[in-house]
C-alpha cells in the first residue's frame, strides 16, 4: 500500500452540512478549482456538449494534437489516470480525506474476444491493486465489457441461441465469474454496474448467481439497481427475500439511473411501455424507499446509495444515526463520481461515513465516450451543473475574501 505523505484530517462525527465548501475544495489548488468552473461553464451549454463530441472524435481521428488539451482539461478533471500507476496520485489524494476509489476501467465499445479478454485481465488488475487496501474497498465491471452486446439482448429475450452463441455466452459466464471469485479471495467487494432495459436481465441473473455463490458470508458481489425503473424497487425486495431463503447476503448498489432518453426513445419506437417512472418525483421516492428497505434488512444487505441527490444523501446519513448504526459500518457506502458531488462526498467522509469515488481511467482517446456521456448526463439532470457551479462559486469568493 502506497501511504499518503500528509497526514490526514480527523474524523469528527459532526452536524452534517452540504453547503461547507472549505471542506468540499480543499485538496484543489487555486488553479485547479478555476479550472473547474470553466469546465463546468462549458459543460453547461448544451450546444458545445452536442457539438462537441462529434468535432473531438474527428479531430482525434484524424491525428490532430488535441490530446494534449483533453487530457489537461476533462479528463484530468474526471478521470484518475490512463493506468492504473497512473492513478497513484488521485487515489492518494482521495485517502488523504478519508475517501475511497473505485478504479473504473472506462473503456467502452470494443466488441472482440481479444477485448474482452482484456477488460477482464484489466478487472483482475483492479481487485489485486485493491487487495489488502482499504483506500479501494471496491472494484467494478459492466458485463458488456465481457461480452457483446447483441448477444446479452438475445438471452435476455429468451431467444434460442446458436451452438456458436452458446459457447460464446458461456465464455461470459466464465469472465463474471473469474471476476467474481478472485474478489472474494481477495475479500474486495466488487460492483456489476446495471446498463440497458433490455440487457440487464441476464445481468440480473449474473448478478444472481454470483450472489449465491460468492455472498455466502457477506456482500462481497453487488448488482446495480436503477431506481428510475418503476419496477426495480420490487426486484430489489425479491432478491432480498431470496436471499433470506437461501441464505446468502445482497450486495446492492442503489442508482437513479443514466439511460432515460435512450429508454424512453426505444419504447416508443417499437411499442412497449416505457420502463422508466413517470417523473422525477416518482424516482426520488422509490430510491428513498429502497434505502429505508436496505437498513431494515441490514443483516442481509450491503448497499452503497450512489447518488448526487443531496436530499436521498441526507435521508441515509441521518437514518444510520436513529437507527444506532455506526457510521462507518462496513455494510453502508456513499458514492459519487470523481469530479462531480465533492460537497457531498468530502462533507460525508469528513463527519465520519465511508465514502467513495468512482475513478474512471484508461488510454485517452478509449475513455472519450465515458466523457462524453458524463458531459451529457450533467446537462440532462436538473439544476447538477448550476449546483456544482455555484459551490465553486463560493469558494472562490471564500478563498478571496481570506486572502484580503
Amino acid at each position: 500500500m502506497i501511504s499518503s505523505s500528509k497526514e490526514p484530517p480527523s474524523i469528527i462525527e459532526t452536524k452534517l452540512t452540504f453547503d461547507n465548501t472549505e471542506i468540499a475544495f480543499r485538496s484543489k489548488s487555486t488553479a485547479e478549482l478555476n479550472r473547474a468552473y470553466w469546465l463546468f461553464k462549458i459543460i453547461s451549454s448544451n450546444f458545445l456538449t452536442k457539438v462537441g463530441p462529434p468535432v473531438t472524435n474527428f479531430a482525434l481521428n484524424i491525428g490532430l494534437p488535441i490530446k494534449g488539451i483533453i487530457k489537461k482539461t476533462i479528463f484530468d478533471h474526471f478521470c484518475g489516470g490512463e493506468t492504473i500507476a497512473g492513478c497513484e496520485q488521485a487515489i492518494q489524494q482521495l485517502a488523504a480525506q478519508h475517501v475511497g476509489t473505485i478504479l473504473d476501467y472506462s473503456v467502452e465499445g470494443e466488441e472482440s474476444e481479444q477485448a474482452f479478454d482484456h477488460v477482464l485481465a484489466e478487472t483482475l488488475r483492479t481487485i489485486e491493486r485493491a487487495k489488502k487496501d482499504q483506500n479501494i474497498p471496491f472494484s467494478v465491471f459492466k458485463v458488456t465489457g465481457l461480452g457483446r452486446f447483441d448477444l446479452l439482448a438475445k438471452v435476455s429475450a429468451n431467444e434460442a441461441l446458436t451452438e456458436t452463441e452458446t459457447a460464446e455466452f458461456n465464455k461470459v459466464k466464465d469472465r463474471v465469474d473469474k471476476i467474481c471469485q478472485i474478489a472474494k479471495q481477495a475479500d474486495v467487494a466488487v460492483l456489476i454496474d446495471a446498463e440497458h432495459s433490455w440487457i440487464q436481465g441476464v445481468i440480473d441473473d449474473l448478478a444472481r448467481d454470483m450472489m449465491r455463490k460468492y455472498n455466502t458470508e457477506k456482500a462481497i458481489v453487488y448488482n446495480t439497481y436503477q431506481l428510475y425503473r418503476h419496477d426495480v424497487l420490487a426486484a430489489l425486495k425479491a432478491d432480498v427475500y431470496l436471499a433470506q431463503t437461501d441464505n446468502f447476503h445482497i450486495g446492492a448498489k442503489l442508482v437513479r439511473g443514466a439511460y432515460m432518453e435512450i429508454e424512453r426513445e426505444r419504447a416508443e419506437k417499437m411499442g412497449y411501455p416505457s420502463p422508466i417512472q413517470p417523473d422525477k418525483e416518482a424516482s426520488d421516492n422509490d430510491y428513498n424507499l429502497a434505502i429505508h428497505f436496505c437498513l431494515d434488512h441490514i443483516e442481509r444487505v450491503g448497499f452503497m446509495a450512489g447518488t448526487h441527490n443531496e436530499n436521498s444523501s441526507y435521508l441515509l446519513a441521518t437514518e444510520l444515526d436513529k437507527r444506532g448504526i455506526a457510521r462507518n459500518d462496513r455494510r453502508v457506502y456513499f458514492a459519487q463520481l470523481l469530479g462531480m458531488s465533492d460537497n457531498l462526498s468530502f462533507n460525508l467522509s469528513a463527519a465520519g461515513y465511508n465514502v467513495a469515488k468512482y475513478m474512471p481511467y484508461g488510454p485517452v482517446k478509449a475513455v472519450m465516450p465515458y466523457l462524453f456521456r458524463r458531459a451529457q448526463e450533467n446537462t440532462s439532470v436538473a439544476g447538477q451543473t448550476g449546483r456544482e457551479l455555484s459551490l465553486l462559486i463560493k469558494e472562490k469568493n471564500r478563498r478571496k475574501k481570506a486572502r484580503s
